[in-house]
């Protein structure tokens, strides 16, 4: 595993080799809320080989072995647009450190908000978004509040350690932005009007984080749209349907150049 320093910070970045000489675009993999590389296991790995393309995964900052967030309680809180932050300013410094063109984004949860936003003004050569969150809602927030407690005394911190150099900041970073007030505001459905490049959003119809709504108002004004359900699934497609979402996506980038 590698580091590379976008404006001084080190984010941890494992590259996936395609085919060689492959003219297809890379896929760019973003991590859920509390994700991080190693919590995406060898599925990245996997998708790369049946779409013959070259990956790139990364650790936002503040997760898996990425640097951590100084003070994240207090002055190092996350701000209620830190998505926005990641896909205009952090995502397109780390494709430009990368040498990485219009790639093909594949993000989960608040991987797929990002990377809906950087799709928004960015050239991406199509976009996969598997639970992301374009607004929020209560079912959201209740489960956010049952995650705090079971982080707090439910056995969840120990899960997560495995995946994080630093657990508390990878947790309360994204716990503490999504139970703000502030956040509620959080609406990125006009972004996504914005989108021109082709979109897939998978949404699981058991997901305890967000209903069907989320992924019916990406609705891009131009280029292709596709949303398909995935039944028997909860928040993470990838994980609870693998082989049936591995396949989805496959087809739905056979035809991406």
């Amino acid at each position: 595993m590698e580091t590379l320093l976008v404006d001084g910070v080190r984010l941890e970045v494992q590259r996936i080799a395609g085919p060689p000489g492959g003219p297809r675009a890379p896929i760019v993999f973003l991590h859920e809320g509390l994700g991080s590389v190693a919590m995406w296991r060898d599925w990245p790995t996997r998708v790369c080989e049946v779409t013959g393309r070259a990956g790139i995964v990364y650790s936002r900052r503040g997760y898996g072995a990425s640097d951590p967030v100084p003070d994240v309680r207090g002055s190092g809180r996350l701000a209620p647009d830190y998505m926005h932050r990641e896909a205009f300013d952090v995502l397109p410094r780390l494709l430009r450190a990368l040498d990485v063109h219009a790639p093909v984004l594949l993000g989960h949860s608040d991987g797929g908000s990002i990377a809906l936003l950087h799709a928004s003004r960015f050239p991406v050569s199509a976009c996969v978004v598997m639970a992301p969150h374009v607004i929020v809602e209560e079912v959201s927030v209740r489960s956010i509040e049952q995650a705090r407690d079971a982080y707090a005394g439910g056995g969840l911190r120990e899960r997560l350690a495995r995946y994080h150099a630093d657990v508390d900041v990878a947790f309360w970073q994204w716990n503490d932005v999504w139970l703000s007030d502030a956040f509620r505001a959080f609406d990125i459905r006009d972004d996504c009007r914005r989108i021109a490049a082709p979109v897939l959003a998978l949404q699981g119809l058991d997901d305890p984080y967000g209903t069907l709504r989320q992924v019916r108002e990406i609705a891009p004004t131009a280029g292709r749209f596709e949303l398909e359900t995935v039944p028997a699934c909860g928040h993470s497609p990838h994980r609870d349907q693998q082989d049936d979402v591995t396949t989805r996506i496959a087809a739905f980038l056979d035809g991406v150049a």
